[in-house]
């Protein structure tokens, strides 16, 4: 019966690491995400790691702008969900204590970078299924930031190696995260009025029900773990080994999700106004630069953190922290951008304001310091 079980393991994993295998979960995640946003989740938005992340942090009170507080079953899936698989698949090994400081920077500044674009690498893909010509340019620019990365890697970057921790420390996001579900489960309230802080308008109250959220996160969390999907670790293999190997499942996401969004009418092209995005160029690409260097930098997008914290990496878990609180800081402190708006038929293009273009040179200087000198000496 072991040998039994060891067989179909092998199996699956197989499956996994199979070109066939990555573009399968590519599918599986962009025909979720497009009906997320049917059911209920915002547009062009239907899994957002960045979005969702900083919709907790105003849950939890880090931010109070009111438009963008949930906490979103999904990221808690996404972590309980590579839990689970790390555990199936015996891959649970618990790490860390590679330069936390450095990665929970690298957190804060990734985020600073995705909100000045308003999105992860997903958003980005998913937006341009839904046809916001604005995603291009920020794979432009995130394919330029982890361009820049995989130059410092090559000269020697490193925050140092991970090392074994203690088994309960692996655990830290996965008790967290149900934690977080708890709070939601059973809308616990610390004011009178509210459970949390829970959006009545705006992005943070357009949701799809609990337990399809909660399911789809799941769902995602298992297929990402067991098949190392990674929007950053694609663009690296292409530029660092000319390994088409993790791309194919971007394209298998942006497809599938392409054709649910033509099937739902869920399809616009455009540049202006487009749902929860603005037509700052510029900044559409530098604040993905910014993006893309931190997650280089890091070893991760933001999904693949959320996974590998689900298996015992306390350094990703790290991040993800450092992401939570930058959303709390950019909300706080105005260095989010802004949806483009149409003011009496005249269109007033968004963006980062002044303060949160400053934020973003300030983290391109930050990782271009970390790049040029945490590099491992001979």
């Amino acid at each position: 019966m072991p040998e039994e079980k060891n067989t179909l393991r092998r199996s699956i994993t197989r499956l996994f690491a199979s070109r066939t295998g990555i573009i399968a979960v590519g599918i599986v995640i962009g025909v979720v995400a497009a009906l997320l946003q049917r059911l209920g989740n915002p547009p062009n938005m239907g899994v957002c790691v960045a979005c969702f992340e900083r919709d907790i942090a105003g849950a939890v009170g880090l931010h109070r702008a009111g438009v963008v507080q949930y906490i979103r079953p999904e990221i808690i899936g996404f972590v309980l969900g590579a839990l689970a698989a790390a555990f199936a698949f015996r891959e649970f090994r618990p790490r860390g204590g590679s330069a936390p400081i450095a990665r929970f920077l690298l957190g804060v500044f990734a985020m600073i970078g995705a909100l000045a674009f308003l999105g992860c690498p997903w958003r980005a893909l998913l937006r341009l299924s839904a046809g916001d010509g604005n995603a291009i340019l920020g794979l432009a620019g995130l394919a330029v930031g982890v361009g820049i990365g995989c130059h410092f890697l090559k000269s020697g970057y490193t925050l140092g190696r991970s090392r074994p921790m203690p088994y309960f420390a692996g655990l830290m996001m996965p008790l967290v995260m149900l934690l977080l579900l708890g709070l939601l489960a059973f809308a616990v309230s610390f004011k009178e009025g509210h459970a949390i802080f829970f959006s009545a308008k705006g992005p943070g109250a357009m949701r799809a029900p609990i337990l399809v959220s909660l399911g789809a996160g799941l769902l995602i969390g298992i297929l990402a773990q067991r098949s190392r999907f990674c929007t950053m670790g694609s663009i690296r293999d292409v530029v660092l080994l000319r390994d088409f190997h993790l791309i194919s499942g971007l394209v298998g996401l942006v497809a599938a999700a392409l054709i649910t969004n033509l099937i739902l009418g869920q399809f616009r092209a455009g540049f202006a106004a487009m749902p929860v995005s603005h037509s700052s160029h510029l900044w559409n690409v530098l604040g993905m630069v910014l993006a893309g260097l931190a997650f280089a930098l890091a070893g991760g997008c933001p999904g693949r953190q959320l996974f590998l914290s689900g298996e015992g990496d306390g350094d990703a878990a790290t991040f993800v922290t450092g992401m939570i609180v930058g959303a709390g800081l950019c909300h706080n402190f105005f260095l989010a951008g802004v949806p483009d708006k149409v003011v009496e038929g005249v269109l007033v293009t968004g963006g980062p304001g002044y303060w949160g273009k400053i934020a973003v040179v300030v983290g391109l200087a930050f990782c271009a310091v970390l790049g040029l000198t945490a590099r491992q000496r001979t």
